[in-house]
């Protein structure tokens, strides 16, 4: 039954949330806790000495946060709520479940480690900047929206690594803990996809529309999806990298994404988000089955 669950995971989670969605949203509050408590469960398996910036890791960067305002300008005129959804999907840092996608696929998963760590970094920064021009309110200004976002940002993504150092120095029997834990971050992020499904389900329900905007969301993050696994393994493959390089740029940390469009940009972006998870999931099932069929070859 685990290894069904496990392996089902991403179609049940989506399913319980759609068909209990009046329940899930009411849940909605504790998203960044779930968030916070699987970052720190994801970094207390870093090893420092394994932390090891590379040249393509800045590349990466480049593109997910340059390439973020870039898509944005360019949808804008023509649909805003569209280069939300599109944006999202390209500033949302990478996935805590990409090293173990990587190690599956024969990459160097402490590549992908440390760019996640970047990345996380790298959204704490910029979300506050872009997000206040992107979605303005009327009654807070630039900077009050940026020491909002900033407050709400840095400490879900940053402070996790920080508690985990710390931890592992002072409190070295309460860090192992937490590694002998690991598993829990699997059942956490389960509850968190049925969660955020939920609310973006609710988001296109109360959505006064004709449907268009949310099909052209998904077909985006469709797009974005596929040339952010092009481009990374593209950058990736230069420096002899190029399974971390891909999943480093293509694996998405969905979950933070929903949250962010729904708490600073217009909810109903949060659709791109929602499909790139099917998209990106779609993407590593073909990538393992490509791999399982390379190594029966082998064998033979």
């Amino acid at each position: 039954m685990y290894k069904f669950f496990k392996d089902w995971t991403l179609p049940i989670a989506m399913l319980v949330g759609c068909l209990a969605y009046p329940f899930f949203i009411k849940l909605y509050f504790i998203t960044p806790f779930l968030i916070f408590t699987m970052l720190l469960l994801t970094f207390c398996k870093i090893a420092v000495s394994e932390l090891r910036p590379k040249l393509w890791h800045l590349w990466l960067l480049l593109i997910q946060l340059i390439g973020a305002l870039g898509i944005y300008f360019a949808l804008a005129n023509y649909n805003k709520i569209l280069a939300q959804g599109a944006m999202v999907c390209i500033i949302c840092p990478t996935a805590t479940a990409a090293a173990v996608i990587t190690s599956k696929l024969g990459g160097n998963a402490a590549s992908v480690t440390t760019y996640t760590l970047l990345a996380n970094i790298g959204t704490a920064i910029a979300v506050p900047v872009f997000f206040p021009l992107i979605e303005p309110h009327a009654n807070i200004g630039f900077f009050d929206a940026f020491l909002v976002i900033l407050g709400k940002i840095f400490p879900l993504l940053i402070c996790p690594f920080i508690l985990a150092l710390f931890l592992n120095r002072f409190f070295p029997k309460t860090h192992q803990k937490l590694l002998s834990l690991h598993e829990l971050a699997f059942y956490l992020w389960a509850v968190s996809l049925a969660i955020v499904t939920a609310k973006t389900l609710d988001s296109v329900i109360n959505y006064k529309g004709d449907g268009v905007t949310e099909i052209l969301i998904a077909a985006a993050a469709f797009v974005a999806c596929g040339i952010q696994f092009f481009l990374g393994k593209q950058i990736g493959g230069i420096y002899n990298d190029r399974i971390s390089g891909g999943q480093s740029l293509g694996q998405k940390n969905t979950i933070l994404a929903i949250w962010m469009a729904h708490t600073y940009l217009n909810p109903l972006s949060s659709i791109g988000p929602g499909s790139y998870v099917l998209w990106q999931n779609i993407v590593n099932s073909w990538q393992l089955w490509k791999k399982r069929k390379r190594d029966e070859k082998r064998k033979l």
